[in-house]
């Protein structure tokens, strides 16, 4: 659902009683239409997240770090040039509207304060973030908006703020009185209940309105001619909704798929879905919105800058394996070599009885333990020597054969498991940065077409970081490139070394400073290496420990193929909610 005005009002709610009070530490523009400041205060420090996108507007905390473009947007600087070191007076928002005012005392250059205001409409396709200065003059905008001959209202650096138009001939639902409901309630057609309700009143999202009828009738679409007695029970309910929401008693409701992908999210528990659907209450609004925009939004991100990467390493993948098979019936074939040459030393103890032309020779066969006779085809043209050396020769060729295609498949076996990890990696990239480290990857292995440098390199995406419950630093790498240097080059020799058994996976280590980590350390840096890696699924992984000093480069191995040795097992559960609470 889109965030509409109520919901928007307890998150304003909860954001003020948060935030107001706190100073803007830095501001940051991480894509186009999101905007997060770092704010600092009473010894606490928290990230604000503002979305104008069309299709999640939004305003809340976030535990997310979003990467931060190269350069950034002319934006992004205008307000770091007003708003950094500005206190929020306050958060508001205009009755029943999807607008918040944060209202800034704000040092200009000279340092004295003056009073500028950071407005973020969340309206829809025309969401924005406007800066204002004294006496209501943009600054500047998120989205520049020009003035038409239609009247449309010019959102422009230098002119004065003018809020949007409010929608005509609907009620406010928070102020509404019941003889304006009746009159509504008698003026207004629709076809059935809910419809009525989204053209009666602002404020009110299609979720929200079809609740209400489900609430009232035990349908989500109940015809309005089907009504019984005036809309009274669709009254009280709708009333008793609002009277929740006048008092703060708003609640976060979060509403999910079965494999816990976002649905819909609401400010009341939502019940029109019965068992379809995951309805679960959320710790906090803020909560609820990062986990229901911000994390799967940066995911879908990444998977569709992926999807062309992934294609070309899943096409190498499979091409390797259709090579390995034709390689494994070549090698197949190359076991029946002995009988060739047999042949040979068959046709050789009786050239004596043999002469040009035959195309055949029916002899004893010595080789064979319970004795018997060989029938061996002899090309005619050839004299009895030659054919023998035609076997010899056919020999020789599948024993060579068979020593090149075993290194062949060993060769294409390591290239595999190489094509496989890259998907690993893929899989676990959080960002820009990270995708175009492993392109770098796929680059020098060969796959594709290195790109040229225009301007300055980008920075190099950096490992991840965590701390344990010790206060322990655990890296971990999330990329071959990472993983080798994180580990030959980063690592301490006296660090300790993780990696799940047997698969594909991040190289993990706890930086021991010469010491030995606790056992709890120990156990949360395994959960790090089996959560990041291609056995995150199953549960519980088998990781294996030991120092950095017993782990070597693969010789003539890929990026991150190591070796290691005096090793230990420990087995670690997959616990998501642990890895993300203890990463930094």
């Amino acid at each position: 659902m889109p965030l509409d005005a109520i919901c928007l009002a307890a998150v304003r709610e909860e954001l003020s009683g948060r935030i107001a009070g706190m100073r803007i530490d830095k501001v940051r523009q991480p894509e186009r239409d999101i905007v997060i400041l770092s704010l600092r205060g009473s010894g606490a420090v928290c990230r604000l997240l503002l979305s104008a996108g069309s299709g999640d507007a939004r305003i809340h905390l976030t535990e997310h770090q979003l990467e931060n473009p190269d350069t950034p947007p002319s934006f992004c600087m205008v307000l770091r040039k007003h708003i950094v070191g500005a206190r929020i007076v306050s958060v508001s928002q205009p009755p029943a509207e999807r607008i918040i005012d944060l209202t800034l005392d704000a040092p200009d250059a000279l340092g004295v304060l003056s009073e500028k205001h950071l407005i973020i409409e969340l309206i829809g396709r025309v969401s924005n973030i406007i800066l204002t200065g004294e006496a209501g003059i943009i600054i500047d905008c998120l989205r520049r908006i020009g003035g038409d001959i239609d009247g449309k209202r010019a959102v422009l650096p230098g002119l004065l703020y003018r809020p949007p138009p409010q929608q005509e001939g609907k009620l406010n639902p928070l102020a509404a009185t019941v003889d304006e409901w009746h009159e509504a309630f008698g003026r207004l057609a629709a076809s059935t209940a809910d419809g009525w309700l989204l053209s009666a009143f602002s404020a009110l999202s299609p979720l929200i309105c079809r609740e209400l009828c489900w609430r009232a009738y035990g349908e989500t679409d109940f015809p309005m001619n089907r009504i019984p007695d005036g809309g009274e029970a669709l009254r009280r309910e709708f009333f008793l909704l609002m009277d929740q929401a006048k008092s703060g008693a708003s609640e976060p409701w979060s509403i999910t798929c079965g494999n816990a992908a976002p649905r819909d999210f609401s400010y009341t528990r939502i019940a029109q879905y019965e068992d379809a659907f995951v309805v679960s209450r959320e710790e906090s609004f803020s909560h609820m919105l990062d986990k229901h925009f911000t994390r799967f939004a940066m995911l879908e991100r990444v998977r569709q800058r992926a999807s062309a990467m992934t294609k070309t390493v899943r096409t190498a993948h499979d091409r390797l394996i259709r090579k390995l098979v034709a390689q494994r019936e070549e090698l197949k074939k190359t076991e029946g070599r002995e009988s060739l040459r047999q042949s040979g030393d068959i046709i050789i103890s009786n050239l004596h009885l043999m002469e040009k032309g035959q195309n055949e020779l029916v002899a004893e066969d010595y080789y064979s333990e319970e004795g018997g006779m060989r029938s061996i085809k002899l090309d005619p043209l050839k004299t009895p020597r030659q054919n023998a050396e035609r076997y010899y020769k056919e020999y020789k060729k599948a024993k060579n054969a068979q020593g090149y295609l075993i290194e062949q498949i060993m060769l294409g076996e390591n290239e595999l498991k190489y094509l496989e990890s890259l998907l690993e990696e893929i899989g676990l990239a959080e960002g820009e940065r990270d995708l175009l480290s492993i392109r770098e990857e796929l680059a020098l292995s060969g796959y594709v077409k290195a790109r040229k440098q225009a301007g300055k390199k980008h920075k190099e995406s950096a490992p991840m970081v965590f701390l344990s419950s010790t206060g322990a630093r655990i890296l971990a790498g999330k990329n071959n490139t990472q993983n080798d240097l994180l580990t030959l080059k980063t690592a301490s020799k006296s660090d300790i070394w993780l990696h799940a058994q047997k698969t594909h996976g991040a190289h993990v280590i706890i930086e021991c400073n010469g010491g030995t980590p606790e056992d709890a350390t120990l156990l949360e840096a395994a959960a790090i290496a089996a959560y990041y890696s291609s056995a995150r699924n199953a549960g519980k992984a088998a990781v294996d420990y030991t120092l950095v000093k017993h782990v070597k480069r693969q010789p003539g191995g890929r990026p991150g193929m190591v070796i290691y040795t005096d090793y230990k097992t420990v087995v670690a559960v997959h616990d998501e909610q642990l890895v993300k609470s203890m990463r930094i």
